[in-house]
């Protein structure tokens, strides 16, 4: 009797110590490896197991379309998604057409952010095996542009419908496969180009590269500077990008080709972050946020390039048409950090 009571008090004194022990279990769902999308979630989840704050169970490779309807329905508890989906779904359009514009933006205003990342910058690239002249020899190519639905295919098709003029199925063969298929199916060679959102220094830019080396073209300045660029860059989840050519041929690497008319790259990046549900309670979601923020410079020190990808500019994307705003818990945490957020950001709710 004795000895059970000792170990009784062994086992107290052992759960009582230091040893930080997550309460609460949560789901969440991202991207395959590779990206800012992966990484974060990864980190978040790492940082909450670490101190305690809750045992998140991420699942991977997952269509972010479908990954924000589960929160949006309280079937998950965190996603990663391009704002172009929030937006879309409010509208009931796009891959969200079948359930409407009235449960579409019900559903969508169930959504609130915890934190930003740049999920990649849209341009053109191919093998040079391929022998590919650029933008304006796309017609009657086979072309990978994405997942089979969601925000990144939508920009792709945009993008080279405008830069180019050339619609999917009409003017090229599109190929559609999951994220976690993508850099498999560049590889085999099978695409003779890809558009599709890239990071840069991202890990799977390294194994592409291993198969053969690579080209890329900057959007032309035209196009970029157009009136339908211009707009579509300004739709929510989308920006424009502009940067010294030498710059990103210096990320890229010598048997990755940049080419550009100019001194100057141009393409457009796709920015996003983690949702959750708006009432999710609000002392976890400011202890998952906190966490994650005070942890930044490990997260940016993880990767090559995740120092390029804004996982510490929480207003990127914010207000205007964008429905999601930040869940005011999260808002919280971000201030308290000394981060600037616009009210128009931050829900009331």
């Amino acid at each position: 009797m004795l000895l059970h009571t000792i170990r009784s008090l062994a086992v107290l004194v052992i759960m009582s110590g230091p040893v930080a022990v997550a309460q609460v279990n949560l789901t969440a769902e991202t991207a395959s490896p590779g990206g800012a999308t992966h990484l974060s979630s990864l980190h978040l989840t790492d940082i909450a197991g670490t101190l305690g704050i809750a045992n998140i169970q991420l699942a991977d490779g997952q269509t972010l379309t479908n990954s924000i309807q589960n929160v949006a329905e309280g079937k998950t508890d965190i996603a990663a998604t391009p704002y172009i989906l929030p937006f879309l779904m409010s509208r009931g359009v796009g891959p969200y057409g079948s359930m409407g514009a009235e449960r579409g933006a019900e559903l969508a205003g169930n959504l609130r952010a915890i934190n930003p990342f740049t999920l990649g910058i849209f341009f053109l690239s191919a093998y040079e095996s391929k022998n590919l002249g650029g933008w304006d020899d796309l017609k009657g190519r086979t072309i990978y542009n994405g997942p089979p639905r969601g925000g990144a295919l939508a920009n792709a098709r945009s993008m080279i419908q405008i830069v180019a003029g050339l619609k999917d199925g009409a003017d090229y063969d599109g190929i559609q496969v999951n994220w976690g298929q993508g850099t498999p199916l560049i590889t085999s060679g099978e695409p003779d180009a890809f558009v599709i959102p890239l990071v840069f220094r991202g890990m799977n830019l390294s194994t592409m590269v291993g198969a053969g080396k690579m080209i890329s073209w900057s959007m032309p300045k035209a196009a970029f500077e157009s009136v339908a660029m211009q707009r579509y860059m300004g739709t929510p989840g989308n920006a424009p990008v502009s940067m010294p050519l030498v710059n990103v041929q210096g990320l890229m690497g010598p048997n990755w080709r940049v080419v550009s008319e100019d001194d100057i790259f141009r393409g457009f990046a796709m920015i996003g972050g983690n949702v959750v549900h708006k009432d999710m309670d609000d002392a976890l979601v400011y202890r998952l946020v906190t966490a994650y923020v005070k942890a930044l410079d490990d997260l940016q020190a993880k990767a090559p390039y995740a120092a390029s990808v804004n996982f510490d500019v929480p207003m990127q994307g914010m207000c205007g048409d964008n429905p999601v705003k930040y869940h005011r818990a999260a808002a919280k945490a971000w201030r308290e950090a000394g981060f600037e957020l616009d009210d128009c950001a931050v829900a009331d709710d």
